[in-house]
């Protein structure tokens, strides 16, 4: 459940963060309460996350680290922002450090 929880706050911060690249700096009003909500959203998430016994250092890294893996990879298809090859190098070692972000909560000793 926290999984879950956690993917849709990373979901919702994500969607926030593009809308604010599609209200073109808030000159396109109407994206203002999707913004709103969105982030709104994604932080009651990680509320609700981190009340269900999520680490606040575990729960934090990996929506950080996914929120700007995502944004990246999704600014790049709907906006056609740039995503160089070190851009996507950064979003494999982003990938990875989840990875043992993940394995290492749930690891013992």
């Amino acid at each position: 459940m926290n999984g879950l929880l956690l993917a849709a706050a990373i979901v919702t911060e994500v969607a926030a963060t593009l809308s604010l690249r599609a209200s073109d700096g808030l000159r396109k009003k109407r994206w203002a309460l999707p913004i709103l909500v969105s982030y709104a959203a994604a932080f009651g998430l990680l509320t609700l996350t981190l009340a269900a016994g999520t680490p606040v250092g575990i729960a934090y890294g990996i929506w950080a680290a996914c929120g700007v893996a995502l944004t990246a990879i999704a600014a790049r298809i709907f906006f056609k922002d740039r995503l160089t090859k070190r851009m996507g190098a950064g979003v494999a070692l982003v990938a990875v450090g989840v990875f043992l972000i993940q394995i290492g909560s749930t690891a013992h000793g």
